[in-house]
């Protein structure tokens, strides 16, 4: 009988393979557009089941499943962009597959308050694809815009390598729904710069506009991370209780961030 852990991911490969398929009867899809739309199934299929595997968790939710789709249209769109290196490709499909990832941001946000299946795993999920989309969308605009757009992408990576030699930047963060805005807001400059729609000097403002809400967002909970590394640092260790208390999940509002709170704890991980 086949594990839980593993079907469910396998259909993210599936709708993957039939995303690329769709391209490739559609507006085409070169060699490398199909490897690097497997690439991404790939990827995605090992890191979903290594986290249901450490979630303790048996299948993804409803919510999840929507993140899913997302993702596998990220896959789409990177196809597409790396099929651009070597042929001309279809803008429209390009931008279309990004716009409705974008508009699925928003509803998995929505299917996981109305049904209660917020988790660690989905909003981890969420984020990954929001971000990995934000990064393949600055490598298709770089030859627009210049490669200075790439500090987009490349940012909440270095704010995660960062903290891998900075542990305080590793802290609990209070819940900011600015965050989601500023994120959304990347990906929909990005996307309207991917139609190639507006003129030159335009395009840039906007990109620069978008860069500096996210340096803005990413400064302020730096700022705020470094103050509190102290308080942070001198909380004892919590005792061992016979009958511990068991935390309490709750979703911050309009995002599907995480939020688990114990006895004098209060906050959510940085998106």
């Amino acid at each position: 009988m086949v594990s839980a852990f593993r079907t469910d991911p396998f259909a993210g490969a599936i709708l993957q393979v039939g995303v690329l398929a769709g391209l490739h009867g559609t507006v085409g899809l070169g060699r490398y557009g199909w490897l690097a739309g497997l690439l991404c199934g790939v990827v995605m299929v090992a890191a979903l089941s290594h986290g249901l595997r450490r979630s303790g968790g048996r299948r993804l939710g409803p919510a999840d499943w929507v993140t899913l789709s997302r993702a596998t249209l990220a896959g789409g769109v990177t196809a597409l962009v790396v099929d651009s290196f070597s042929r001309p490709v279809s803008v429209p499909a390009l931008v279309g597959l990004t716009a409705v990832a974008l508009a699925l941001d928003w509803v998995d946000g929505q299917v996981a308050r109305r049904t209660g299946t917020v988790s660690a795993l989905g909003a981890r999920f969420d984020m990954e694809a929001d971000s990995f989309l934000v990064l393949v969308l600055c490598v298709h605009v770089a030859d627009q815009v210049g490669p200075w757009v790439l500090v987009i992408g490349a940012m909440r990576y270095a704010f995660v390598a960062a903290g891998w030699v900075l542990p305080w930047l590793n802290g609990t963060l209070p819940p900011r729904y600015w965050r989601k805005t500023v994120a959304a807001v990347q990906g929909i400059v990005l996307a309207v710069v991917a139609a190639d729609v507006l003129p030159a000097p335009l395009a840039v403002a906007a990109v620069v506009g978008a860069l500096a809400l996210l340096v803005e967002s990413f400064g302020r909970d730096v700022w705020w991370l470094w103050r509190h590394r102290a308080r942070r640092a001198s909380l004892p260790a919590a005792p061992v209780s016979p009958a511990p208390v068991a935390p309490r999940a709750e979703w911050e509002p309009g995002t599907r961030v995480l939020v688990t709170r114990r006895p004098a704890e209060v906050g959510a991980r940085r998106p």
